[in-house]
Parts: C-alpha cells; structure tokens; sequence
C-alpha cells in the first residue's frame, strides 16, 4: 500500500512512517525511529545479494541464493533456488500486517487536525531509487515474479568473483570471457561497451525479467509504470550511449526472444491494399547473425541488417539501421513491413502502415527504448546478388603534399566509379599519411571489380616515387550465401572470424575479427558527421582535400560509404525516405566517423581503472579532426548510433525536421515518459540519468 500522493509532503512523509511502523512493527528497535529512511536501514530485508553474503553458505549455494538459481544464458526456466525461496517466503510474510492496525493509523493520521491537507505544486514526477521509501516492497516484487513465471531474477555482476580474489582461477577465467562478444550479451549484467570517459558506466540493472513473450513485457512495463521505477531494455546491449545501462533500474531483457520464421508471402495485419511479399519475422533478443544463418545461409535470401554478428535485430531497426550493403538494399528500417510492441499503458500492439501508422513511422528510425518496447519485428527480404566480395588496400604518402594529392585522386575516382549501388564501407585517413581501403561490394563479379579499380591501381604506380604500398591493393570474392556460414568461412577465410569458444555455445556462433576492438570497449570519444553529396562536385573536391588533410592532422578518421545513401539504389532511396532518420543521411555519400576507446573498465575491475586523463586528451584531438570535417558542411547532422555522447544540439543532428512529428508521436503513445533513454525523443524534459523530471 502507498501513501495517497494527494497528501501534503509532511502529511505523507509520516503517513507512510506510520504504515512502515506498523507493518514491521515486530522487527523495529525501541525506542522506534523518528524517520521512514532509518526505519528501513532496520528492517531486516536486503537485496538478495547483502542477505546472502550474511549467510553461512558454501560457494555453490551462496551463488545460487543472489542469482536465485537462475542460469542466465539457459533458454529454459530455471527455478528459483530454494533459499533464496525461503528468503523471499519469510520477508514477504512479514510484509503482511493486521488490516485494522493500518487502517486505524491511516485514519488517524487523516483526521489529525494539526496538520491540515495541501496539494502539492507541480515539482515533476522523481523515479524511484533502490534506496527510496517508495522502492517496492518484496511481496510486490514478488508479484511481478509470478505474473512472468518466475522470471524475474536479481540483476548481479559476475565481477562480484573478482571484488573476493582479483588474482583466483575464476576471476582470471571471466578476464578472459570478456573479450568474448557473445559472453556478453548471455549476461544481463553487461553492455558491449563498458562506458564512455566523464558520460556514463555499465552498471547493471536491480532486476530483470527475462522476457519471453510480449506478455512479459506488458507485465514489466505495467510495474515499472505503477511503481515510478526506471525502466532499461536491453536485446544485443551495443549501445555508445549506455542506453541499455542504468543502475536502480528494472530491466526487460529480451534475449531469450529469439525465433525466426521464414514467410514466402507476408501480409501485413489490416493493409489488404498492398500485395504480400517475402519476410521474415525475428524475435527481439536475436541477433543479426542468427537473422543472416536464417534468411541467406538456410534459404539463399538476403534481409538488411548491421554488419556486426552480434547487434541486436530490433535496437538495430529503431536507430535506422545501416548494413554493409546499404546503397543497395537501403536501412534496415527502411525494410520494416511489421513490428509488436508494448506501449507505455501496457497493451500489445501490431503496428504498420495501416495500423498506428505514426507509432510505426517512429519505431523506424526515432531511437530504441523511446516509444514502447518491441517484442517482435517482421522484415521485408531480398534477392541474393550471386557474388558479394571485397576490396582491401593501405598506401602511405612519402610526404604532407602527396598525402594531398593521394587523397585528391580517390575523391576523383570514387566520383566517377564507385559513386554507385554496388560499393559500401570504408576508407581510412591517418596522421601519419597512410591512406586505407577496406570496400566491400555486391553485385559484380570478381573480374569486373577488379577492372573497376584499375584506374586507380595505374594512378598508385604512376606516382610511386612518393607513395609506400603498405598493403598491395587485393580483390576478392565468394559467393554471397557464404558470406555468414562459419563453416565455409573457418575453412576458406579462418583469419577473418573469431568463434565463440565457450563450452556449449552454437556452433555457428563467430564474430569478425576486426570487431574485436570493440568488445568491452570503454569509449573516450566518438563522433559522426554526415558529407553531403555536394562534395563530390568538381568545385567543392579541393575543399574536401583540404578539410581531409586539416582533420587527418588531429585524429585517424573514417568514411563509411554505406552509412550514407546518396548513389544509392532508387527503390532504396524512396523507400529510406519514409523512416524517421535525419534526411541529411539520404543525400550523403558517407558518413565521417572518428572514434577512440581503452580497455574494458567494467565496475569490479579493480585492476583496470579507466585513464580518465588519456580519455580527454584523446576526444579532444579527435573532436578536432571532427570539426574541421565539419568545417565544410552547409549543415552537420550525425547517426544516433554512432555519435557524441556530449553532442549538444541532438535534436537537430540527429534526426533533423523529422524530430518535431516524432516529439508528437512520444506525447501521445508515452505521454508520462515512462520510457526514457539517454538523448532519445522527449529526453530534454528529464535529467540526464532519467530519474527527475524538470521542472515547467
């Protein structure tokens, strides 16, 4: 029971003393505290994780009673342990008091004319902490436990091991687990980036449900909702901005929603104006590997996704969704023809063209967490290219003038051959004058790639004197269906993956090995900028050298020419175009991106505290080069997914005039706010933690 929020301040605060005192009433010392705060430091409940320690417990059964018996990474029920059962019994018995004990001091306090009743002003709501007197009471956990089939476990760190005995067996074993992207994401724990320097700390949630169906998250949304708590979802968890991270937070943990089913013609629900097409529908823990090994390893089709195996399908789609092959196929949002999604009332709904049609446009682009949760999405596929292949290359200039006529050069040639629907990724541009390839393209043959890039092969011999080949530039290709079998790969291409090498992992777990940087990262500094098409004009190219060159002084940087989608395909372009993404992305040819990061710095980490000195100096100088890109640009826009943490004008570079009909679309399905990320839609209304609301 809560102390009714119509009360003055003073008028509840010993409302709910009085209720706290008289619900525990056999547990508190004498003479009885004067304050709800220091009435609950004496009541004898704890998080699961305080009471266990108390405990005379071995090591197995002391893991068990925190974690609550529960195998995080199993796809079955786990059941409780049964001591931690006997906790939860005996705290949530006491929690039941004598009916007219409350009453009579419920009423008493009413009718006590001292203190005559007020309405409090308009302060903004205040999320609830663990540590607050409204934090839920074990039975009301309890509760949400039963109405997800157990499924609500405490949220606990695996450092915990580390914080015993930094140097024993088994914190060493789980050093070595975190360079494993997929141990990971198996832990509701943590996030594939470990934080970002002076913004934000992979700190793990209370509790999670770990949601099977969207009937989970209904019952997730509605406590959180009902309780004031801060509510965290968390698929793939490959969030910069720490967005599937908050600590004092519930958590939806979506992982185990995972299956995949093919359609030969899906129809979206309500739209009988439009003709069925090929899909598939992907459950919102699945990974975009799983989704690849389904729709192109299994049935030789293609489905538009992130380049990295281990992002999560749905967060993916909701940020917009940029893949390797982009100027192709478009976004991944652009390919969404149906999602599920629990809204912030608590309803289940389908949505698409026809049925809630702003939520849907919204949920294509407008940021993950911000408008509901989705339990499921149903994408559009593709025809397979026979051929997919890659281009790789590294040139360093003798000298700061031929890096100038380096870089000159390849704006020309890319202009003129690789301006066009076959060619994605990146180039790199680096201090020291090294100028690196790395394109992949579908669509043509292994011969045909090869005479595209002749011209440019020519102009590096004819101008060697001045240039170093680091790497001679090379062409290769494989039939597109391979492209994510790790069989195939791990015989033909070994040195590119890395497997996952747990015991008991699926087999066709693997990660690319150029990924492996990212994993557990802490990031000191990113940043992204969109080039408009209008840089490749002739007149605009030597503008674009100079802006290269000045940028390349401070920091490495990248072009991700898939992540930009001028040159694209037509039907992709249009298509593209009725998602909520800034349209600044739909007429650039890349998008600039600069970036910095140290080793894992998880909380419990004790040995590895991040460089917060370093962190600064390096996002500096990469904020540096980052501005003189920008320099140039008639207007700077830049991908949510991949941006400033401390980017001030977000609204406007993140999703440009498309950020007001979104504000309306989070007003009328969240009008409270109850999902909140991190500089996500309507985030301007509250702190940046989430937890007050600002004032009118």
């Amino acid at each position: 029971m809560r102390a009714p929020r119509c009360l003055g301040d003073k008028l509840r605060d010993r409302l709910r003393l009085e209720m706290y005192l008289t619900t525990f009433e056999d547990k508190m010392p004498s003479p009885k505290p004067k304050s709800l705060a220091s009435a609950r430091k004496l009541r004898r409940y704890t998080h699961p994780s305080t009471h266990c320690a108390s405990l005379s417990l071995d090591k197995s059964s002391a893991e068990r009673c925190v974690t609550g018996g529960m195998d995080y990474g199993s796809t079955e029920t786990a059941a409780v342990g049964p001591t931690q059962r006997a906790l939860w019994r005996r705290n949530t018995s006491a929690l039941t008091p004598n009916r007219r004990q409350l009453l009579g001091g419920v009423a008493s306090m009413l009718f006590v004319g001292a203190m005559p009743l007020s309405i409090s002003g308009n302060t903004g709501q205040r999320r609830v902490r663990r540590l607050d007197p409204d934090w839920p009471l074990p039975h009301s956990w309890d509760t949400l436990r039963a109405k997800v089939g157990g499924r609500l476990v405490p949220v606990v760190s695996p450092f915990n091991v580390c914080a015993e005995n930094s140097t024993g067996p088994t914190c060493e074993q789980l050093m070595q687990s975190i360079r494993n992207p997929f141990f990971i994401g198996d832990h509701p724990a943590l996030t594939q980036a470990s934080g970002w320097a002076d913004g934000w700390h992979s700190t793990p949630s209370v509790y999670a449900v770990l949601a099977e169906s969207s009937d989970d998250i209904a019952a997730a949304v509605d406590f959180a909702r009902d309780n004031h708590l801060r509510l965290v979802v968390k698929g793939g968890g490959h969030s910069y901005q720490g967005t599937s991270s908050a600590p004092d937070s519930l958590l939806v943990w979506t992982r185990r929603m995972q299956r995949i089913e093919l359609h030969d013609a899906f129809q979206p629900r309500g739209c009988l104006g439009t003709g069925p097409r090929p899909a598939v529908s992907i459950g919102a823990g699945a990974l975009w590997l799983q989704a690849y090994d389904a729709v192109t390893t299994k049935a030789g089709r293609y489905v538009q996704g992130g380049g990295c195996t281990t992002v999560g399908v749905a967060g993916l789609i909701q940020s917009g969704g940029f893949g390797s092959f982009s100027k192709r196929y478009g976004l991944a949002a652009a390919s969404l023809l149906e999602a599920e999604v629990v809204t912030a009332d608590g309803q289940v709904r389908i949505v698409n063209a026809c049925q809630d049609p702003e939520l849907f446009w919204a949920l294509k682009g407008g940021g993950g967490g911000t408008f509901g949760i989705i339990s499921r999405v149903t994408i559009a596929t593709h025809d397979l290219p026979e051929r997919i292949g890659a281009v790789f290359g590294k040139v360093t200039a003798t000298t700061r003038e031929s890096f100038r006529r380096l870089i000159a050069a390849f704006i020309r040639f890319y202009s003129t051959k690789l301006f066009n629907h076959h060619w994605g990724e990146t180039v790199r541009f680096q201090p020291d004058n090294t100028f690196e390839v790395n394109m992949l393209f579908q669509g043509l043959d292994h011969q045909t790639a090869k005479d595209v890039w002749d011209p440019f092969r020519k102009w590096l011999e004819a101008n060697g004197d001045t240039l170093t080949v680091a790497q001679p530039f090379e062409v290769i290709s494989l039939p597109a269906r391979h492209l994510w079998d790790k069989d195939w790969l791990a015989l033909n291409a070994p040195s590119l993956i890395i497997s996952d090498d747990r015991v008991g992992a699926p087999s066709g777990n693997f990660s690319w090995a150029g990924d492996a940087g990212q994993v557990g990262q802490f990031i000191y500094g990113y940043s992204s900028s969109w080039l408009p098409s209008s840089l490749l004009k002739p007149d605009k190219q030597a503008d674009l050298v100079d802006a290269i060159d000045r940028a390349s002084r401070h920091w490495p940087f990248s072009w991700h020419f898939n992540k930009g989608l001028a040159g694209a395909d037509e039907d992709a372009v249009r298509a593209s175009r009725d998602t909520a993404i800034n349209p600044l992305a739909l007429d650039a040819f890349a998008l600039a991106i600069t970036g910095a990061e140290g080793p894992s710095a998880y909380s419990g980490r004790h040995e590895n505290v991040a460089d917060v000195s370093e962190a600064r100096r390096q996002a500096t100088r990469l904020n540096a080069a980052m501005q003189e890109m920008r320099y140039v640009l008639p207007v700077a826009g830049s991908y949510v997914s991949e941006s400033d943490y401390f980017e001030v004008d977000w609204q406007d570079r993140f999703w440009g005039s498309n950020y007001q009909r979104l504000l309306k679309v989070k007003q009328e399905y969240d009008p409270d706010g109850l999902f909140f990320v991190y500089h996500g839609v309507g985030s301007e209304g509250w702190s940046d933690d989430g937890f007050e609301q600002k004032k009118n």
